[in-house]
């Protein structure tokens, strides 16, 4: 909303309107002039920043009055002036740069470059043969340790956004392209200087012919010396918290105001805690998945993933029955992993003479015949020899969690004995078992708690409520012993955590926004409805008829136009200049133009219309060309050998 607070500013800035106008006529004669002094970034170097940083007068929006600011200790009109020309070869042969360097209104340092500029960087300058690009050295803008301008030599790889300008990529490159050759080379020359020093602030004043040249002042700090004491903090900015401790405890305006009823009013508590990833490596044998715990007489194990339980009396004429008697067998199998449980199965089971095996009191299995009831066997009980079955039965499905009680009844006439086994297959091996301890959902979940500090796995993500926009990298350990030792990969698996919490409210009045609540929820477009609270506590209501000024039209959009412009890539890598690696190293630039009144294109020097005033909409051509780039970084394969 940039427009409006400016049309209002210009408003109280213009003389007093004639009867004769409207308020819309006003309100637009006001924006007009608003556009004109700051429509775009030049508008505003050439009206606000460059005058003010050099000390020159600003006019009032209507230009009516000027005054002159004092934005910094010292300034200079002209703090840098630089100059290139190019040769025959088209390779800028003289580079001279003079330099305000105490900033008294007179150079005090000049440069002259020793080597032919061929090509151009961001940060710097690449030298070669005149004319080509061989035996080419490359030059980083730097400056000495009493402050001075200098050419430091470099790797290409220090050096960004280089290209050719001499004419083994084209004739008059620098010529035609003199005023953005001057601004790429103000540019780094500018870069070195503030980093440097960073009291000095920079603004492009003008560009003639060959010559561009800066305005400059000193604007953040008066000291003498460019360390000044805020560039400390960029390498250790966690003294900021300190100095700002140290800065408010001598501070009067500061004091008053935290010993003011607002200032005390609000007590805050600080509470740490954790969210801690607890993971458990544990080594699961058959006997923690299923066991005998009483009953049976043996349990073997054929393996690790299996384990034979045995019942009964199976020695030869163990037992001595008379006429006919009965023997009862009890064992207790307790499945303590049911998950892990493969298959339970009834083996085998026998007797000398009559036998029935029951599983938690239901019959499964009879022998040498049926026999279902719970009396003696339905025939003779004398059956003179015993019986062996290999039933096979799948017990599975009654092993459910805790404990099973397997019964082996057996009838035996005069002398006989009894046996059965239950076989399990089991998953044994190892177990991980993972949960969450988190301790801070009580103050996340808090209106009145605020995130003052994480550490996430030695990593601060948050440093005195700010986000440091740091996150640990995915973190491998270790956990577990022997052949259960497994290393697990997850995002983190320690937050650390400090919340501030406001516990009392004291003394300060919190805003009462119950009316204006009320006359959001209870007007319409036409009728405002409003609520006032009297004296003694009662409430009035209101209503009353409102109509909102007419607003008027406005476009669909901002019209704007498309213009290109031809560019020859004279972009420059290691291997060399890239448009020498093209089938044709012409190409378009384009470049879109708010259109000024009565739908005019201002197009640029050298550009030529493609798309007339009005909405455009260039988003999928847009889209596809970041594809394009995003698909082709992808396919980049960095190698030391050739393939």
């Amino acid at each position: 909303m940039r427009r409006p607070a400016l049309a209002l500013v210009a408003a109280l800035c213009l003389p007093a309107p004639s009867h004769a106008q409207t308020a819309e006529d006003r309100a637009r004669g006001a924006a007009a002039a608003a556009r004109a002094k700051s429509a775009d970034s030049d508008a505003i170097l050439e009206n606000y920043v460059t005058p003010g940083l050099a000390g020159q007068p600003i006019s009032t929006v209507d230009s009516s009055k000027t005054f002159t600011p004092n934005l910094a200790c010292q300034k200079s009109a002209t703090m840098l002036e630089l100059l290139a020309q190019p040769n025959a070869t088209g390779d800028i042969g003289t580079l001279s740069i003079s330099r305000d360097k105490d900033l008294d209104g007179s150079f005090d340092e000049a440069l002259t470059v020793p080597v032919p500029a061929s090509g151009i960087c961001a940060n710097g300058i690449i030298s070669c043969t005149p004319g080509t690009w061989d035996a080419c050295r490359f030059f980083r803008w730097d400056t000495s340790a009493t402050g001075s301008l200098k050419l430091s030599e470099a790797e290409l790889t220090d050096l960004a956004g280089c290209y050719c300008v001499n004419n083994s990529c084209g004739n008059n490159l620098v010529w035609g392209n003199m005023a953005s050759v001057l601004k790429d080379l103000g540019g780094g020359v500018v870069g070195a200087l503030t980093s440097a020093d960073a009291r000095i602030d920079i603004a492009q004043a003008s560009i003639e012919g060959p010559v561009i040249r800066y305005t400059g002042a000193q604007t953040t700090s008066c000291a003498a010396q460019p360390q000044i004491g805020a560039t400390a903090y960029e390498a250790n900015p966690n003294a900021i918290a300190g100095d700002a401790y140290a800065a408010s405890q001598a501070s009067s305006v500061f004091q008053a105001l935290s010993a003011s009823s607002t200032g005390t009013g609000t007590s805050e508590v600080s509470r740490n805690c954790t969210i801690t990833r607890q993971i458990t490596q544990e080594e699961i044998t058959a006997d923690k998945i299923i066991g005998r715990v009483s009953g049976g007489y043996a349990t073997y194990a054929s393996s690790a993933d299996n384990l034979t339980f045995v019942m009964g009396s199976p020695v030869d004429n163990s037992l001595s029955g008379g006429s006919c008697s009965i023997f009862d067998f009890h064992m207790t199998l307790r499945v303590k992993e049911v998950d892990r449980l493969q298959q339970v199965l009834l083996t085998r089971f026998g007797a000398d003479d009559w036998a029935q095996i029951r599983v938690d009191g239901e019959l499964v299995g009879s022998g040498p015949q049926s026999w279902t009831g719970m009396g003696l066997p339905p025939g003779k009980c004398e059956k003179k020899g015993d019986f062996t079955a290999y039933p096979a039965l799948d017990l599975t499905s009654r092993m459910t969690q805790g404990d099973h009680d397997i019964w082996l009844r057996v009838a035996v006439a005069d002398e006989g004995e009894a046996y059965a086994s239950i076989e399990a297959n089991v998953d044994a091996g190892c177990k991980t078992t993972e949960q969450l301890v988190d301790t801070c959902g009580a103050y996340a979940s808090n209106d009145t708690c605020r995130l003052q500090d994480e550490v996430v796995d030695g990593v601060t993500s948050f440093r005195n409520g700010v986000n440091t926009g740091l996150s640990p990298l995915p973190q491998t350990r270790l956990f577990g012993t022997g052949i259960c030792a497994t290393r697990i990969t997850r995002d983190f698996f320690l937050r650390e955590r400090g919340y501030r919490c406001t516990v009392d409210l004291g003394q300060a009045a919190q805003p009462d926004l119950s009316r204006g609540a009320y006359i959001i929820d209870h007007s319409t477009e036409t009728l405002l409805a409003d609520r006032v609270r009297s004296a003694d506590g009662s409430y009035s209501l209101t209503t009353r008829n409102f109509v909102l000024p007419d607003r008027g039209s406005v476009n669909a959009c901002e019209p704007i136009c498309k213009t290109r412009k031809k560019h020859v890539n004279t972009a420059a890598a290691p291997d060399g200049v890239t448009g020498s690696k093209q089938t044709d190293p012409t190409g378009w630039d384009y470049f879109y133009h708010a259109c000024q009144d009565s739908n005019v294109c201002p197009a640029g020097e050298g550009e030529e219309l493609v798309q007339g005033c009005g909405c455009l909409d260039d988003f999928p051509e847009a889209a596809v060309m970041m594809q394009t780039v995003r698909l082709g970084g992808a396919d980049l394969v960095c190698t030391s050998s050739v393939r």
